[in-house]
């Protein structure tokens, strides 16, 4: 059984609903089993993660960096870097904002920078900008709500909530963009782990 862990922080809700989504992909694929938890709690039961092939973490943007909880496991984690005990796991990450770049890059790139400093294998998102409508590239309005990678990232999903109550944001194409990056978490650590 390959297991899948997603560390995620969510202030308000959107971040959760995308964290929900990556775990519904990645357990959408054949014997695999997904943990998800807070930050906070991930803080707690460290040494679980030790059981994990594959990490993935998530944290809303905040004034264009991680959130403080996600900062927090970074450096509770820092012990696992002494002993490498993350080192060749699968990585990923996804980031959510209040709009549509909130310096966004800027997290994706810290949590992908924590994650090779443990020697983890990170994971893009894989997916062109638009990647089912890229038509929608050819005009002034872009991208829809329901489009794939609409707002046009590579390391890994980037959703915009703007001012949005969880629940009804983020839209149905970064949740999708969401999972899709879950299933593709799952089977590039299954094929990893076979060998």
């Amino acid at each position: 059984m390959i297991k899948v862990a997603i560390v995620y922080h969510s202030g308000f809700g959107h971040t959760k609903v995308q964290a929900e989504a990556v775990a519904t992909g990645a357990q959408s694929v054949d014997g695999v089993e997904v943990v998800l938890m807070t930050a906070t709690d991930a803080c707690e039961r460290i040494d679980e993660l030790d059981n994990a092939d594959a990490i993935v973490f998530g944290s809303p943007t905040y004034m264009g960096n991680v959130a403080a909880e996600m900062k927090r496991f970074m450096e509770v984690a820092a012990s696992k870097w002494f002993a490498q005990a993350w080192k060749d796991k699968i990585a990923g990450a996804f980031t959510n904002s209040s709009s549509f770049s909130g310096d966004k890059l800027n997290t994706l790139v810290s949590l992908m920078i924590n994650a090779m400093q443990h020697g983890m294998i990170f994971v893009s998102l894989g997916m062109f900008p638009a990647a089912d409508n890229m038509d929608s590239m050819k005009s002034v309005e872009g991208p829809g709500p329901e489009v794939l990678n609409r707002v046009e990232s590579f390391i890994g999903p980037m959703a915009a909530s703007f001012q949005v109550d969880a629940g009804t944001a983020p839209p149905a194409g970064d949740i999708e963009t969401a999972r899709l990056y879950g299933v593709r978490i799952a089977e590039i650590t299954t094929r990893y782990k076979s060998g």
